[in-house]
């Protein structure tokens, strides 16, 4: 017998105060606490599948950079909008019910700001908005070429932001986010605007200290990209003659508001010292796998008590339980065991569906993922119903539910899906599937054919 979100997991329950609307039996089908991903550049979603082609035996994460600029450079907030709405459909039929957005493509493609300078943030926000997709919006603040100091190149300019600049354009969203709020049955009341500073590489600390000071606020989410390649963890030590992810907690007071984006190349000391500070961990095991970067050490984080979360990045693949089966495959290959993702007996997709719905709250900033059973803030609804009909849900039950989920084969398993307490999938489609899908082809050919 299908059950409740609150019988798959024990001890966590929706408040009173936010049901699932009416009409919906929970009990006739499977029901979980709607997905965070942590981690996104909408616009990549247009280039999966296109630099698969090798171009030498070197090929790596760099490479593929260098492709990746020179699509960036094609790119209008009309092209934008169109790719991020398909995206964000994609992403809500998969059973990602938020999205923490991490913007760093601002300007128009000489290097000069757009009128209004939010051109492109209004581009991502208006997609999400249509979807109905929660919002995180993260704007990132990139501002050099490397470690060395060394100027951003021609093909970085869209990128690029002096430090008052960007203070004024997330100061600016956040108005704006701020004036949504509480916006009976608003899409809008869904965004939330944070902070992202780009890589080490590409911000130094100072300015990162003065960001944080200018733009503080309680419960501000901090999100950076950090060790995710060999080169980076070489050319930090050259410099601040530590490891990023050493050198970042040393300086900086990261804490449960900072989302450590890929963290894929930390030694056991930095392991245990981002476990301490209570950040989150955000993993993209399909785009790691894709760029070639390397695997997370997942257990040796787990036993040092460390949270994580999962996003799609660069969207070669859109689809919460992927990012989880390989997050777990990879340990297997690694290990050469199985059930890595626990510590201890029982369900290998529950552990990980109830990892990534803990650390939901604090990587994204508002109020999703674990219901609190009872405390003072009123999370809100965001959840996704299995089909329970599916062949690959035959005779489930309480002890291997989440697991089919996760690890039964490809077809999509998502009936439904709410956010905020609206309905925006039911029998697994989405209202703007048809229409997104045509604009989305169509920005797609003629930017191919250019």
């Amino acid at each position: 017998m299908p059950l409740h979100a609150d019988a798959l997991f024990d001890g966590l329950r929706w408040r009173a105060d936010a049901t699932l609307p009416a009409d919906v039996d929970a009990h006739a089908a499977w029901v979980l606490p709607g997905i965070a991903n942590l981690h996104s550049h909408a616009f990549q979603r247009a280039m999966a599948g296109l630099t698969e082609r090798q171009q030498s035996d070197a090929d790596s994460f760099w490479t593929w950079r260098e492709w990746m600029y020179r699509f960036a450079g094609t790119l209008s907030p009309d092209d934008v909008h169109a790719i991020a709405r398909q995206l964000y459909v994609e992403m809500l039929e998969s059973g990602f019910t938020s999205v923490c957005e991490f913007h760093y493509l601002h300007h128009d493609v000489d290097g000069r700001a757009y009128a209004p300078p939010s051109a492109m943030a209004d581009a991502v926000i208006a997609a999400a908005q249509e979807a109905g997709l929660r919002l995180t919006l993260l704007p990132v603040l990139y501002q050099r070429g490397g470690f060395d100091g060394r100027a951003l190149s021609a093909r970085q300019q869209r990128f690029a932001h002096p430090t008052d600049a960007f203070i004024r354009l997330v100061d600016d969203l956040r108005a704006r986010a701020a004036s949504t709020r509480g916006a009976p049955g608003s899409t809008a009341a869904a965004l939330r605007v944070g902070v992202a500073f780009h890589s080490l590489r590409a911000v130094d600390l100072p300015t990162m200290r003065e960001v944080l000071a200018a733009l503080e606020e309680p419960g501000m989410p901090v999100h950076l990209h950090i060790a995710e390649q060999q080169a980076e963890v070489a050319d930090c030590l050259a410099t601040h003659g530590r490891r990023p992810v050493r050198t970042l907690v040393d300086e900086l007071p990261v804490d449960a508001r900072w989302t450590l984006v890929h963290a894929t190349h930390v030694d056991d000391a930095e392991v245990r010292a981002v476990a301490a500070s209570g950040a989150t961990v955000a993993l993209c095991p399909t785009t790691e796998a894709n760029l070639g970067d390397g695997l997370f050490p997942l257990r040796a984080f787990l036993s040092a008590g460390g949270r994580y979360g999962v996003g799609s990045d660069s969207h070669v693949s859109v689809s919460p339980v992927e990012e989880l089966r390989w997050l777990e495959y990879g340990q297997r290959l690694v290990e050469q065991k199985r059930s890595r993702a626990l510590l201890g007996p029982g369900s290998t997709a529950e552990a990980m569906l109830r990892a990534v719905a803990a650390s939901a709250a604090s990587a994204t900033g508002q109020r999703v993922g674990v219901l609190d059973g009872g405390g003072e803030l009123p999370f809100a609804t965001d959840a996704i119903l299995l089909d329970a009909e599916a062949a690959a849900m035959a005779g489930a039950t309480r002890d291997d539910a989440l697991d089919r989920f996760v690890f039964c084969g490809h077809r999509p398993l998502v009936r439904e899906v709410y956010v905020d307490g609206r309905r925006v999938v039911a029998e697994g489609r989405h209202p703007l599937r048809d229409a997104a899908q045509t604009a989305y082809a169509a920005t797609l050919r003629r930017l191919l054919s250019a």
